[in-house]
């Protein structure tokens, strides 16, 4: 497969940790959630991804409210980005 960004199939894969922290104040004192993925890196632009693994991915699910799809313009509530307003 070859990166989405520059095409190139110069990537090599990595094992990771990270830490995903949910957003907001209300969320300071959350540990968040450690995922030992696989890093998909591009050795040419730099570019990385991984997928969630599955029990993570319920972890993270279960903690954060499901926002709509379509917001309304101008609903700050169902806003797409992840900083709390």
């Amino acid at each position: 497969m070859s990166c989405v960004f520059c095409t190139s199939t110069n990537q090599a894969e990595f094992p990771a940790e990270v830490n995903i922290h949910f957003p907001g104040l209300r969320n300071a004192d959350n540990p968040g959630v450690f995922v030992f993925p696989k890093l998909l890196v591009c050795l040419d632009c730099g570019s990385s991804s991984f997928v969630t693994p599955e029990s993570e991915l319920a972890q993270l699910a279960g903690a954060v409210p499901v926002r709509s799809a379509n917001p309304r313009p101008g609903d700050r509530s169902r806003s797409h980005s992840p900083v709390e307003r």
